[in-house]
């Protein structure tokens, strides 16, 4: 009669002691399960941390880049010719090294500024990484790699501290390229030269000829030429000041003209400019320094971002904007090419009223001025290096006059056709050519009869044949983010 009291005691005995182990289980689990959500909220953080610093990087990098580009150094012929040039660019004290620096210390890390390491290394390696791009070697101002390092030591998590750790610490790299393809033969890996092809261009085509070598005017097939045919080397690879091109090219100042009678429908080339030329007889009394152009072949889509006053046709339209829809296509030689660029001469640009002068004051000081010369135009300043631009009144984005602008309409970039063929273009039907590199100029202002005063600011040659892939965009020396070799 006892047995089933005793074996019902022995039960909740045993019940009783469960209870207490289920609690302490209960309580481990709950502080695993605490420290997993505070583990999760920390790694949320760094990775968050992470990716500010990651763009905090690639901003850096690229703003370097870009001024790399518009500061036309591509154009000399090596670090070691131009050291001082170079190190106000990219040396250790250079605009570059300091806008990146500045760029990648304004973006926070973590809620607190990060330090910022600026290096420079020739591409395509990307070997040779210095501080200061003027010891960076030849081969750097072809293609200049510049890398941004973002780094935060220290960086504060919410529950790291219980454990006593708060040395966590975020990086993040990333490297821009500059490129110019003259002369890309030499640092590529297949010997070819690599093309460039910008996605906005003014429908300018330019003969092969410098009017201004050397500071000295030339005459037709006596100058020489912007880039060599075969690898597109710049022939007067330099920079110059106040716009002498004594030195070099870049900073060359010079006046293009439209190689058209005035009052025509169409270009009628003028008496003896058939194809076009550097200092012709019919310019060279008015503008010692001019350059002809003919129109390029107006595209056959409707440009895009155009202002309202200046698309009467499609070339005023690609004049006034810019034109996307034609793929210039440098290097290309007409054999292998079913879509060749051409010159149109049906197309009369030329005069004070021409659709050249009427698109381009649209495109500069709009709304339309009525009268040449413009006024309140951006002001390029080549007297020392690096060249400033600074805003005047009528600067289309209405940035305070006398703000210094690394941006600006007045750049523009134009194809640069080989002219080493002679013969005459036909006024009956386009007239294909190749495309051997382009100018980017600076547009100073319209003459009172519509030709165009211009400072070079980058020249780029790609040669008459290559089949490689062309590296695009929006100038003539493109930058764009790459993937850093592996170590």
């Amino acid at each position: 009669m006892k047995r089933p009291l005793i074996r019902k005691f022995g039960r909740a005995a045993h019940a009783n002691g469960e209870r207490g182990v289920t609690m302490i289980l209960v309580a481990i689990s709950m502080v695993a399960i605490l420290a997993m959500a505070a583990w999760s909220i920390d790694l949320v953080t760094l990775y968050l941390a992470r990716e500010e610093a990651q763009r905090s990087a690639d901003a850096a990098a690229l703003t370097a880049a870009r001024i790399i580009s518009v500061s036309g150094i591509t154009g000399t012929a090596s670090t070691g010719t131009d050291t001082t040039y170079w190190s106000s660019i990219c040396g250790t004290s250079g605009v570059a090294t300091l806008a990146a620096q500045s760029v990648g210390g304004q973006n926070s890390v973590g809620q607190r500024s990060a330090s910022v390491t600026v290096s420079y290394s020739a591409g395509p390696g990307g070997t040779g990484s210095t501080g200061d791009c003027s010891a960076a070697g030849t081969t750097f101002a072809i293609n200049p790699l510049v890398t941004v390092r973002v780094q935060q030591n220290g960086l504060a998590t919410f529950f790291s501290r219980i454990w006593g750790y708060s040395g966590n610490s975020i990086s993040a790299t990333a490297t821009a390229e500059v490129f110019n393809p003259s002369a890309s033969d030499s640092v590529g890996t297949s010997g070819e030269v690599t093309p460039v092809q910008p996605r906005c261009v003014k429908p300018w085509m330019v003969p092969n000829e410098d009017p201004r070598p050397g500071g000295t005017a030339c005459s037709g097939s006596g100058c020489p030429s912007f880039v060599t045919t075969g690898d597109g080397a710049i022939t007067n690879a330099g920079i110059s000041l106040s716009g002498t091109s004594t030195a070099g090219v870049i900073g060359e100042a010079f006046t293009l003209v439209a190689d058209c009678g005035t009052g025509g429908a169409s270009c009628a080339p003028l008496t003896g400019d058939n194809p076009p030329n550097a200092n012709s007889a019919n310019f060279i009394t008015t503008y010692p320094s001019n350059l002809e152009y003919v129109p390029g072949a107006a595209p056959s889509l409707q440009p895009v971002g155009v202002p309202a006053c200046g698309n009467a046709n499609l070339y005023q339209a690609a004049v006034s904007g810019c034109d996307q829809s034609t793929q210039y296509q440098c290097g290309s030689p007409l054999a292998f090419n079913p879509n060749p660029n051409t010159v149109d001469l049906s197309e009369n640009p030329g005069g004070a009223t021409g659709d050249t002068a009427t698109g381009l004051a649209c495109s500069l000081t709009y709304p339309n001025q009525s009268s040449l010369p413009l006024t309140g135009l951006d002001i390029l300043d080549t007297t020392a290096y690096p060249f400033k631009i600074t805003t005047d009144a009528s600067n289309p984005l209405r940035i305070p006059t006398g703000t210094q602008v690394t941006s600006s309409n007045q750049i523009v970039s134009l194809p640069i056709y080989d002219s080493s063929g002679g013969g005459a273009f036909s006024t009956a039907v386009p007239n294909p050519v190749v495309i051997v590199g382009f100018l980017q100029v600076f547009i100073n202002n319209l003459n009172p009869d519509g030709s165009i005063n211009v400072t070079v600011l980058n020249v780029a040659g790609c040669g008459s044949a290559t089949s490689n892939t062309p590296v695009n965009g929006s100038s003539p020396v493109p930058i764009r983010l790459i993937t850093p070799p592996s170590p």
